[in-house]
């Protein structure tokens, strides 16, 4: 097979397993989120562009505002002020329908009539004077009373919600449904079925023209396109707020339900339910497209000038009126397509509007099968032109398949009302070229690019560079090598954090690393991690290097010395300097990706990694930059170290020499080198136990450069002569801590 065959046939695979991904989810076998929010974010703009503009003047929102509170009092207000609202909105405005998206489930209390009556069943219930003036105020008291006799001023339409859920209770009165659901049986709509309700008092319902639900359905993201139309409850369908209010402010009849097929006589339109040729087409769950207006498209009317008459009639009569809230603290605020902030009042105006214009938009069923043959056809004909299609052509196509596929869906929302879902299709489009265009770069990648997949987050470019020279030599799997760590950490990083904001601290911690990592790259070196402020890297790995001790212990230097340059810097911003200790120790590790199925990193294990690790942690005891291990000094013959101490350090049995580097042998002045076999001469005393000589060396060093390794050692003898060690010890010091 040539080469050629196998790119087209690594290609087809390659794009068909895509389109059977995409095939799924258009097929409805599973969800893919991605293709969904695609779908929704196309739905909104083309709501957003092809929207209505102007104010609908049919509909008006009174409105329980913040001037509404202030005059009137906090909410709930007593019931007489609702009659008072509802008897104006009649009998001085001549309104066609009122509706309340707001549910009346408890009695009104606030008039005191329960305490009184519960008076005359008590402690007064023997007061003939009492029974008599409770009789004649009583009627005045009667709240509930008072606005179930200003409902029947007109057709005035009450909210309640459903309940969902064995949780769900059923409190009040519902209204008459609108029709059996055994109507709808063969219609293909299954309705959302309720189990409990939130309805109104009884007195009140007796008294409305009807009632609706004020329930609306989020999507899958938590914003409103569509709401519920009618909902099941017991085998009876109720109708939503918005529907009744149409009904009531029309005088409609009877629903008549149309079967899908019949509405507007076009094939594509879903079933529908019909009030004297008032049409609300439904979707398979009973639920309409929300057809949103432009902004501020409704007349908001303050409820609290309602009251009190100072609004022209003009405004008001003959209009259905809606009343909700949008003062703080009981707005009901929902996420649109238009607005992440919507009053929940104003969602049913726009349903009302659709519902009187006949431009509810639908989904029609057949819109699955036509994706599905769309994606399958395109698809198809990509898949197999497009591996031997010059880049440029397939551009020029691909694009004017695209461009082909949204101007139908713009045509089939704007002419025939038809809300499409072509997100598939657009992806199934570019997604193929897309592939196709990219499969060299991914599947038959240069070795650079691979080597730069694998390492690049480890190592320096310049070693990525020469990597990808010979990328057969190098992976990620473990090895064993010989190899040298370096664990360095800022000292009491504690306190530095607490004195600074967070904002802060990641600003200096960013600062520190950043001069610090570039230290390591530019001495070859690997990062492995960084752990809080705590810095590890490796040298000999994934390139190997026969100078790795070396360049670790030049990095360290290096480190020292950077930081004396960069803390100035951190202290012209306020920040504290800062210093660090570096712990540097050579040994043969194991290297390669390690850790789980979950998370994956290229590090290094073996004890010399731990042993560099406790290194690191002795410098502060010693009062020295940096401490290396024996294997490190022995493997740098070109630089100068001093012999700090023989110590056994936590979790080892061994004792270990370890070793502070001065530099490299040919750089280092006379002075150092003879301070340095001085130290080294009074350890040789310290370690024969002849305390004298050892203090004396010790104090001399001290007083010509000051130092905390001198005062250790000046301690430990004066402890040694207080209380000598055994007889059979060797001159280590056991550490016991990490």
């Amino acid at each position: 097979m040539t080469q050629r065959s196998r790119r087209f046939l690594g290609q087809l695979a390659v794009s068909l397993v895509f389109l059977l991904i995409l095939l799924g989810h258009t097929g409805g076998l599973y969800s893919l989120y991605f293709i969904e929010k695609f779908d929704a974010a196309l739905y909104d703009l083309k709501l957003r562009l092809f929207r209505e503009q102007g104010v609908d003047d049919r509909v008006v929102i009174v409105d329980i505002d913040e001037k509404s509170l202030r005059e009137i009092g906090r909410w709930p207000w007593p019931r007489l002020q609702t009659a008072k609202l509802t008897e104006n909105l009649f009998d001085q405005y001549g309104a066609a329908a009122v509706g309340f998206d707001i549910v009346f489930a408890e009695p009104d209390q606030s008039s005191g009539l329960p305490v009184l009556q519960g008076l005359a069943r008590g402690p007064l219930a023997g007061e003939a004077g009492f029974a008599r003036m409770l009789e004649r105020v009583a009627p005045g008291l009667d709240y509930d009373a008072r606005l179930a006799h200003a409902l029947a001023k007109g057709p005035v339409v009450l909210g309640y919600y459903f309940g969902f859920g064995s949780a769900a209770g059923r409190v009040g009165d519902l209204p008459q449904p609108i029709l059996p659901c055994g109507r709808l049986d063969g219609h293909g709509v299954r309705l959302l079925v309720a189990s409990g309700y939130g309805a109104n008092l009884p007195a009140l319902q007796a008294k409305a023209f009807d009632a609706g639900f004020f329930n609306v359905q989020p999507d899958f993201d938590g914003v409103i396109r569509r709401q519920p139309l009618l909902i099941e409850h017991q085998g009876q369908c109720y109708g939503a707020l918005a529907l009744a209010l149409v009904r009531a402010g029309l005088g409609l009849g009877p629903a008549d339900v149309l079967a899908a097929g019949q509405a507007g006589g076009l094939a594509t339109s879903p079933a529908a339910l019909s009030f004297d040729g008032v049409m609300a087409p439904m979707d398979e769950n009973g639920m309409v497209l929300v057809p949103y207006r432009t902004d501020r498209a409704y007349r908001y009317i303050s409820a609290t000038d309602v009251i009190h008459g100072r609004v022209p009639a003009a405004e008001l009569e003959g209009r259905l009126v809606l009343i909700g809230a949008t003062a703080p603290g009981i707005m009901d605020l929902r996420v649109t397509p238009t607005d992440k902030a919507f009053p929940g009042v104003e969602i049913h105006a726009n349903v009302i509007s659709g519902l009187l214009d006949g431009s509810i938009k639908w989904e029609p069923a057949q819109a699955r099968r036509w994706n599905l043959g769309a994606v399958v056809l395109f698809g198809l004909l990509l898949a197999l032109w497009l591996p031997f299609a010059a880049p440029l052509w397939a551009a020029a196509a691909v694009a004017g398949l695209v461009m082909l596929a949204i101007g139908a869906d713009l045509y089939a929302w704007s002419a025939l009302h038809l809300s499409l879902a072509p997100a598939s299709l657009l992806l199934a489009l570019a997604g193929l070229f897309i592939l196709n265009m990219s499969y060299g770069f991914f599947v038959e990648a240069r070795a650079k690019l691979q080597i730069t997949r694998l390492f690049g987050q480890y190592v320096p470019p310049e070693l990525v560079e020469e990597m990808a020279r010979d990328p057969a030599r190098y992976s990620l799997r473990g090895q064993s090598r010989e190899m040298t760590v370096l664990f360095s950490d800022i000292r009491d990083f504690t306190s530095i954090s607490e004195g600074l904001e967070a904002a802060e601290l990641a600003d200096m911690l960013n600062a520190y690393l950043s001069t610090m990592t570039r230290v390591v790259q530019e001495h070859r070196g690997t990062i492995d991690k960084y752990i809080g402020d705590a810095i590890m890297a490796f040298w000999g790995a994934p390139l190997s290097n026969d100078r790795h001790a070396r360049d670790g212990v030049l990095t360290a230097l290096a480190m020292q010395q950077v930081l004396a340059e960069l803390n100035p810097q951190l202290q012209a911003k306020g920040w504290p300097a800062v210093k660090i200790g570096v712990g540097v120790n050579t040994g043969r590790m194991s290297v390669g990706n390690m850790g789980s199925s979950f998370r994956m990193a290229y590090t290094v294990m073996a004890d010399a990694v731990n042993l560099a690790s406790r290194l690191e942690g002795l410098t502060k005891q010693y009062g020295v930059g940096v401490l290396c291990g024996e294997a490190t000094r022995a493997a740098c013959p070109d630089m100068a170290f001093r012999l700090i101490d023989r110590v056994r350090v936590k979790g080892k049995a061994q004792p270990v020499a370890i070793y502070e580097p001065l530099g490299l042998k040919a750089e280092l002045s006379e002075a150092a080198q003879r301070a340095a076999e001085r130290f080294e001469a009074a350890l040789a005393d310290y370690q024969a136990q002849r305390w004298d000589a050892a203090a004396s060396a010790l104090q001399a060093l001290n007083a010509e450069t000051p130092g905390k390794l001198y005062t250790v050692y000046l301690e430990r003898i004066e402890h040694f002569r207080q209380q000598p060690p055994a007889a059979d010890w060797d001159g280590v010091f056991t550490y016991t801590t990490k």
